[in-house]
């Protein structure tokens, strides 16, 4: 949130009320520490047991809305959360366990290859597949931030990919539902309809996710540094925002 430009200071969310209460969760930034590759991020005990007694107590009103792949979330949360948005809400599996998705689009070949050549400048470059869109990773090669950006921008424009920009990654991807969409799908089903949504993100990404707290009444909470967002709340990184959850549960 920001005023005239100042961006303003977020206070840390009471606990919630489970009984009224839908919750969604990003991963990467919010459940799971960030790592230098995608691949690197393992399942733990502790945040499984957690989404685990979280679903229980929220009676089913809990999902995932991740731009992870759903094979990926599954690994991570090793199969404990039904409901999942995934690949940024291009997938999406509903309560019933039944799996929705868009089709590729023709020009995500092109793009791949376009990324292939580009990763080839630096080890630390690190493109990622995921069926419905391919991603650029330049955590471990940060000079390169900016070609990256440009790069992606450059084959957005030529194929009418969506450019979705994230923490030290640019992907490209067959345009459809956002994160935001996602959540608003789910609160049009039992058993989330009718519930107060909250929505736990870091990234840019998720702000598509905090403009749909906005619109609809729910709450939305930034996980990590202070900056401008939609978001309402906030709680200072992962390690908090489980903390938080667990209060919760």
């Amino acid at each position: 949130m920001s005023i005239e430009g100042t961006v303003v200071s977020l206070p840390v969310p009471k606990p919630l009320r489970l009984a009224d209460a839908a919750l969604f969760l990003d991963l990467d930034g919010t459940l799971a520490p960030i790592a230098a590759r995608p691949q690197d991020v393992r399942p733990d005990p502790r945040r499984t047991r957690l989404v685990e007694r979280l679903g229980r107590r929220l009676e089913g009103r809990l999902a995932v809305i991740s731009g992870r792949t759903l094979e990926d979330v599954d690994r991570i949360l090793e199969g404990a959360v039904t409901c999942v948005a995934a690949v940024h809400g291009l997938v999406r599996r509903e309560p019933d366990g039944s799996v929705r998705q868009g089709q590729p689009h023709p020009a995500l070949p092109l793009a791949a290859a376009r990324f292939a050549e580009f990763v080839s400048r630096d080890s630390g470059l690190l493109m990622e597949a995921k069926g419905l869109s391919v991603a650029l990773h330049y955590r471990l090669a940060r000079s390169h931030g900016e070609a990256a950006r440009q790069c992606a921008q450059a084959i957005a424009t030529e194929t009418g990919l969506t450019l979705q920009h994230g923490d030290m990654v640019e992907e490209l991807r067959a345009p459809g539902p956002d994160k935001g969409d996602s959540i608003r799908r789910f609160l049009d089903e039992a058993p989330f309809a009718g519930a107060h949504p909250v929505f736990l993100g870091d990234d840019a990404t998720d702000e598509d996710g905090f403009a749909a707290m906005r619109d609809l009444g729910g709450t939305g909470i930034l996980v990590g540094p202070q900056r401008d967002t939609a978001a309402r709340f906030r709680l200072a990184g992962v390690d908090e925002a489980l903390a938080w959850l667990e209060a919760c549960a």
